[in-house]
């Protein structure tokens, strides 16, 4: 049973939140201000958290930061929440670590639905998965590990599984929308834009193999080999 904190200070869109998520089988927390989601997160970790961008003290941006900088919360699931549905305000979420974005007002059952395919493409890998290497990456599956030149690299829940599945299809372009239903566990219908940022942001994190991770133009993205060239 996955245990999900939703963070909004808008109490009755909480509680309809509350409501449905205990009624679909998940245990909850909630809090409506900041201070007391880090509380509530570091007493009892989350698997999931839903966090609204705007909150009465400290922004939904900042308790995205401090979740992500403390060791024992850094893989939690981070979904934020919010009104804004400016590209700017969601490349925000994603700098900081969010693993998804939800734009206000939404279907709650949808919602339940997106959570359940979260949690689902996130299970655990199959124990004594040999680790993946290329050039200088390195990602050990089995301890959710990933490596560039040897030195330790974190990576966010949805980072590692969108590197884990381009690498083990080395050369292969994949689609927006394979990598929406694989990686995202979502419809292929749905918006793609949230990909084009994660890749963006994964880019960014292989550091001299930044190259690896191709674009395709109107198609999709691609890891390469340095040997194949």
């Amino acid at each position: 049973m996955s245990h999900v904190l939703i963070v909004d200070d808008e109490r009755d869109l909480a509680e309809l939140i509350d409501f449905n998520l205990r009624g679909a089988g998940f245990t909850t927390r909630v809090a409506f201000t900041g201070e007391a989601a880090l509380t509530a997160a570091r007493e009892q970790s989350p698997d999931v958290v839903l966090l609204d961008l705007m909150l009465p003290d400290l922004s939904g941006i900042e308790v995205c930061r401090h979740l992500r900088a403390t060791p024992r919360l850094r893989d939690v699931l981070i979904v934020m929440l919010t009104a804004k549905s400016e590209e700017a305000d969601r490349i925000r979420g994603f700098e900081v670590g969010a693993d998804d974005y939800v734009v206000k007002p939404f279907s709650v059952r949808e919602l339940v639905l997106r959570l359940k395919a979260i949690l689902r493409r996130t299970s655990a890998p199959v124990e004594g998965s040999p680790p993946l290497a290329l050039g200088p990456l390195r990602l050990d599956v089995t301890q959710h590990r990933f490596f560039v030149e040897e030195k330790e690299t974190p990576l966010t829940a949805l980072e590692f599984r969108l590197l884990e599945y381009l690498m083990a299809r080395l050369g292969r372009v994949q689609t927006r929308e394979q990598l929406l239903e694989q990686v995202w566990g979502l419809s292929s219908a749905l918006e793609t834009r949230t990909i084009d940022t994660h890749v963006m942001r994964l880019r960014d994190k292989l550091g001299p193999a930044r190259a690896l991770l191709e674009t395709v133009r109107g198609v999709g993205y691609r890891i390469v080999d340095p040997a194949a060239g």
